[in-house]
């Protein structure tokens, strides 16, 4: 899948490719607006991410040109907003078709996480499941619990990303998982998202003070619980963050590699 970049920063490019290109786009860059509605017919855009601070004036010139031949289900708009982009500028893009707004300076990762989920909506349900990786958050409701299966102790601490395929994880106590090397077998843990608890067994697939597990297996349905909770993640968010807030994809609009 192509996606359309539309900004001039070479660091803001290169942070938005970084997270984005997990999900199966393809990065196609235009400095400058006129020669990226010059070509939008040939490249053929999944999504377009375009900067309203680098195109104030122009911004609104593209987002009406793609909205002319593409709806927002065939082809989510993301603008990328700075410090003073007003209220009135905020609702000329609702207006026009914009699927969602986000800080161009993506310093949080509520900010990069939201940037993926408008764009993951718009992918299959089988690319979404495979590539995507969300940001947890407090509300998010996520915990996880794992026996060092050497020294036979409980190891907790906070999950950073959690995806189809496994989590990143910060143990509280590094200490006590120094004797663990990648490719070891980790069975025993106990996985909250929610409401439910789920047992996967898993694998420790990278070391260091983020770690990485990797799901191995799931007893019964589990799987398709957590199947289940990842693709109402993106709702959660928008319900919580919205409320009408802009900052998620608008009504009525449809960080990692992935794993090894």
């Amino acid at each position: 899948m192509k996606l359309l970049v539309v900004l001039g920063s070479d660091e803001t490019y290169y942070h938005i490719a970084h997270y984005v290109k997990p999900l199966g786009f393809d990065l196609i860059r235009y400095s400058h607006v006129v020669k990226a509605m010059d070509n939008v017919s040939e490249i053929d855009p999944a999504g377009i991410v375009l900067s309203a601070r680098d195109y104030p004036r122009h911004w609104k010139t593209l987002v009406q040109f793609i909205r002319g031949s593409r709806s927002k289900e065939d082809c989510p708009i993301i603008l990328l907003t700075g410090e003073n982009f007003s209220i009135e500028n905020t609702s000329k893009a609702l207006y026009l078709g914009v699927n969602g707004m986000v800080p161009e300076n993506l310093k949080e990762s509520a900010e990069i996480s939201r940037l993926q989920n408008i764009l993951g909506r718009y992918l299959s349900m089988e690319e979404r499941r495979q590539s995507h990786r969300f940001f947890i958050e407090p509300w998010q409701r996520c915990g996880l619990l794992f026996v060092n299966p050497l020294k036979r102790v409980l190891i907790s601490g906070k999950i950073k990303t959690l995806s189809v395929g496994g989590i990143s994880f910060i143990p509280d106590q590094q200490v006590l998982i120094g004797d663990l090397y990648p490719d070891t077998n980790i069975p025993e843990c106990s996985l909250r998202i929610g409401d439910e608890i789920l047992s996967p067994e898993c694998r420790l697939v990278r070391t260091g003070r983020i770690i990485a597990l990797k799901f191995v297996s799931f007893p019964g349905e589990e799987q398709a619980l957590l199947n289940s909770y990842l693709e109402r993640l993106p709702l959660m968010e928008l319900h919580r963050n919205t409320g009408g807030d802009t900052l998620g994809d608008t009504p009525g609009g449809s960080s990692s590699p992935a794993w090894d």
